[in-house]
């Protein structure tokens, strides 16, 4: 739904329990007597007609006879009486509600489900509920304790939220143990109302959390998921575990990229693209606790072992060139220092092995050394327990290092009793602590995997000069073959559609028989490749439907002959309609690569990219992303393949050209936006070489469109060019557009021709250069939130910003903040009423009910520029005035 009334489960000032019991062993007594031993310091109203007193607080026998409306209800009574409940505290004036009960999916009165009937009672108040079939929840920081698990949270900066009570319990007991912390402990259960997209929206704008971790084991709404889960990871680090991991059998597709894009292979792309880290394990994750209780950034991962053993070393070297890690390399200087404290035999290499006589003090000198260096990211200190210092020594002498690294040290203790005291100073002291070495490699790989994918969603793409496709004829193509009845297109008509879109294809023709066939070779020139057509035969290899490299006109007619005799055998009820002669490629250094669509039930269309040819469902080698894509994006696609090795060049073979490649992945990914009716393609074998790309072969299905709204199916809104118009100014004519990506270079100018003072007016600052995250966030918006109309004009060197008014609406669309600024030498012309009037015929169309914005008090021409445009004005507060328009009686219905 959405984030309203959702502070109220976090900052509660009074509880109502409806069903405490004094049952040993009951839900209602297990989460009354902890409530009342949490430490909240508001009231709690235990509700139940059966008793007059519970703990020594007074019962009320119904939820009518409450003292005043609670803040927070908890709901643990028989399934069939929650939507009564649920009417009764709504009607009270509650707003949030936590229903533990399980069961509701039965049917209540008048036939619907129970959960339904919940929902409806919930409505006409805006009464939010988590659950039902939840844990509950606990805020440690307010001693609230609202669920039934075994153990309570210590107070933290780590919200933890998870669609399995079971890892709810397990991470209570495994946090307690080790010191970890959380500012808040939610217990999805069903989500029917509050959804993993709402909290982490929530979560988000928290100031009382760092980090957010996330077990789910199923997404839903993926649009609502990825707009949430962007602005929660652009916001703070954010970890989750998805379940459901299993390889599902592969299933039978019409194109290779519709069998080879499976589910857990879009998660991971959609957590990738959404800059979150993915781990895979209950190990894994308790990891990731660990790691981000102590808000460690491993930057680029470079790592320094420092052990007293050789063989723990080796081991966690292995563990990091595994995990393609980075050993760090040692400069000069480095070395020299630690040679300074180390006895003569040490390896003078990385890991840095002091020997296992190592007294404190050479621990402290190395580690020290290693704090200091530039050579390095992060330390990861083993020691092996021996007779000669006692461990606990050696931990006491290093943690004033330790608390105070700038960098992760990655403390690994190996042994056990004799090292447990080093241990538990380390805990105590609220480092991480491992009890192997590759347990500290894996947790480091993670956190550079998160940075990697945090770097991924800050990065400024260059601009991109892609000639825009045709989509009139695109998408009139697509309708005459869907008007035909033609599902399942084939090689010829599939071309047609990717040179809409301008990606290179090999000559092509289609021909009903022999006598066409070498009329069509004579104009193509020889030599040639023939395949055959036809709607039952998706792989034509598989039948000898493809002859390559046919020299003359006698092999032409041989390979007719012979694909006709082979169908006939192997596949008699299929219909040959014909075949296809292109002219042979000759590119003899080209790799074959598949790119490929593919439409995912919950996340919409894919895109696939991976090697190619006939073998490539048993190479296994793709990636997968989520359209819209540009370079970045796309260069990044290419990375996480094994081929992407083979592009960048090997012995006499020079590198693949990959503009070119990735511009087929950006015109693909335009293709999965622009056209609803696309359900899968394949562009395979695609050739890449040092001269460009080359499309060989293609087929597609298509279906009707099954909603009005032609975007209603992507995750992640493409951008909007239908908002695109030219304006007529005193300054000539100008475009009007929404921002987008590649505009950062030219929103950095338009930044650095602001004067001192616009920037202070617009900034609350003297910055005189955007940060990248700042151009990124300025120019990488979520279209399905937040809008920034920018005002253009050709100059010498490309397209100059002069303009540019944006707004962010709340989760819920209901309130937007907005900013406009102007570049400060076309003051005067007008541009900001154009950029003003655009955004609210806008803010109209889309539904969003009220504009805020603040401007200095000082900033009068801004206060003109509001009330001309319908603002009221507030008072000064603070040297600042608040600029308010209600839109609600404006919107469109």
């Amino acid at each position: 739904m959405s984030i309203r009334n959702l502070s109220t489960f976090f900052t509660p000032d009074s509880i109502a329990l409806v069903g405490a019991s004094s049952r040993a062993g009951s839900v209602g007594a297990t989460v009354l007597a902890n409530l009342m031993s949490g430490g909240f310091e508001g009231p709690i109203w235990p509700v139940n007609p059966k008793y007059r007193q519970l703990l020594g607080l007074d019962v009320y026998a119904d939820v009518a006879r409450l003292p005043r409306a609670p803040a927070l209800a908890v709901v643990c009574t028989p399934a069939a009486t929650v939507p009564g409940i649920v009417a009764q505290l709504g009607a009270l004036g509650c707003r949030s509600v936590v229903v533990l009960s399980a069961g509701l999916e039965g049917a209540g009165p008048g036939g619907a489900s129970l959960r339904q009937a919940m929902l409806d009672a919930a409505r006409p108040w805006l009464l939010r509920i988590l659950g039902p079939n939840c844990v509950g929840l606990l805020v440690p920081g307010i001693g609230l304790n609202a669920s039934f698990a075994p153990a309570a949270a210590l107070p933290g900066r780590l919200a933890f939220v998870a669609q399995s009570g079971a890892l709810v319990t397990a991470v209570l007991d495994w946090a307690r143990e080790r010191g970890i912390g959380f500012s808040s402990f939610v217990s999805l259960g069903d989500g029917t109302d509050v959804d993993l997209g709402d909290l982490l929206d929530y979560l988000a704008g928290d100031a009382g959390t760092d980090a957010i971790l996330v077990y789910a084991e199923s997404i839903r709404q993926a649009r609502k998921f990825m707009s949430a889960a962007r602005g929660a990871a652009r916001a703070k680090p954010t970890v989750i575990v998805k379940a459901g991991r299993a390889p599902e059998a592969a299933r039978a597709a019409f194109s290779h990229t519709g069998a080879l894009a499976g589910a857990d292979l879009v998660v991971d792309a959609a957590l990738h693209r959404a800059g979150m880290l993915r781990v895979h394990t209950t190990a894994e994750l308790f990891d990731a606790v660990a790691m981000l209780a102590h808000r460690l950034r491993p930057g680029t991962g470079r790592l320094a072992i420092l052990t007293n053993g050789g063989g723990p070393g080796v081991m966690a070297t292995d563990a990091l060139l595994a995990a393609h890690g980075t050993l760090a390399r040692l400069g000069p200087e480095t070395l020299a220092r630690l040679d300074a404290g180390l006895p003569p035999n040490w390896p003078r290499a990385n890991p840095v092995d002091i020997v296992g006589d190592a007294p404190a003090e050479r621990y402290r000198h190395a580690l020290q050394v290693l704090l200091d260096s530039p050579d390095l990211d992060a330390v990861l200190l083993i020691h092996a327990p021996t007779a000669i210092v006692p461990s606990a020594t050696i931990a006491r002498v290093l943690l004033p290092l330790l608390r105070g690294a700038a960098r992760p040290v990655l403390c690994c203790w190996l042994g056990g009793a004799s090292v447990a005291e080093a241990r538990r100073l380390c805990l105590d002291a609220g480092l991480p602590v491992f009890d192997t070495p590759e347990e500290a490699v894996r947790a480091l790989m993670q956190l550079v995997d998160y940075a990697r994918n945090q770097a991924l969603l800050m990065q400024v793409p260059s601009a991109e000069n892609l000639d825009p496709p045709d989509r009139a004829a695109a998408r009139a193509h697509v309708a005459r073959l869907i008007g035909s009845g033609c599902m399942h297109v084939g090689e010829a008509s599939a071309k047609q559609l990717l040179a809409c879109y301008g990606i290179p294809c090999v000559v092509t023709e289609v021909v009903p028989d022999e006598t066409d066939a070498l009329s069509a070779a004579a104009r193509i020139g020889y030599p040639v490749a023939l395949k055959i057509v036809s709607p039952d035969i998706p792989h034509k290899t598989e039948v000898g439907g493809v002859a390559l490299d046919l020299g003359d006109a006698h092999a032409l007619r041989e390979a007719l002959a012979h694909m006709r005799e082979r169908v006939r055998i192997l596949r008699p009820e299929a219909r040959l309609f014909g075949f296809t002669v292109q002219s042979m490629a000759r590119r003899p250094h080209a790799l074959e690569l598949i790119v490929g669509i593919s439409t995912d039930p919950v996340f919409g269309p894919v895109i696939l990219f991976g090697q190619g040819g006939v073998a490539v469902e048993a190479s296994a080698d793709q990636a997968v992303g989520l359209p819209p894509l540009n370079r970045v994006l796309a260069r990044d696609m290419v990375s996480r393949t094994r081929v992407a090795r083979l592009l960048a060049g090997f012995r006499d073979t020079p590198p693949a050209d990959l503009d070119a490649l990735c511009d087929v992945l950006v015109r693909v990914g335009q293709m999965a936006a622009d056209l609803p009716e696309l359900c899968e393609l394949d562009i395979n074998p695609l050739l890449a070489d040092s001269g460009g790309v080359l499309a060989l072969d293609a087929r597609m299905r298509l279906a009707p469109a099954d909603s009005a709204d032609p975007l209603a199916r992507l995750a992640i809104l493409p951008y909007p060019d239908a908002l695109e118009r030219q304006v007529d100014t005193r300054l000539g004519t100008l475009t009007l557009r929404p921002i987008r990506p590649a505009d950062a270079p030219a929103h950095q100018a338009f930044f650095r021709a602001l004067t001192p003072h616009d920037v202070h007016l617009r900034m609350f600052s003297s910055a005189r250069e955007l940060s990248d995250a700042q151009l990124a966030r300025f120019t990488q918006i979520d279209y399905a939130r937040e809008m920034a109309f920018i005002l253009t004009r050709q100059a010498e060197n490309g397209a100059e910003t002069l303009g540019v008014v944006r707004v962010v609406a709340d989760p819920d669309n209901i309130v937007g903040e907005f900013a406009i600024v102007v570049r400060s030498d076309l003051h005067g012309q007008g541009l900001g009423t154009l950029l003003m009037g655009a955004l609210l015929d806008y803010c109209r169309a889309h539904g969003l009910r009220e504009l805020r914005g603040v401007a200095l008090a000082e900033n009068l021409g801004m206060h003109a520029l509001a009330r001309d445009h319908g603002f009221t004005v507030g008072p000064d507060t603070d040297g600042t005035v608040a600029l308010r328009r209600v839109l609600a009686d404006e919107a469109e219905p």
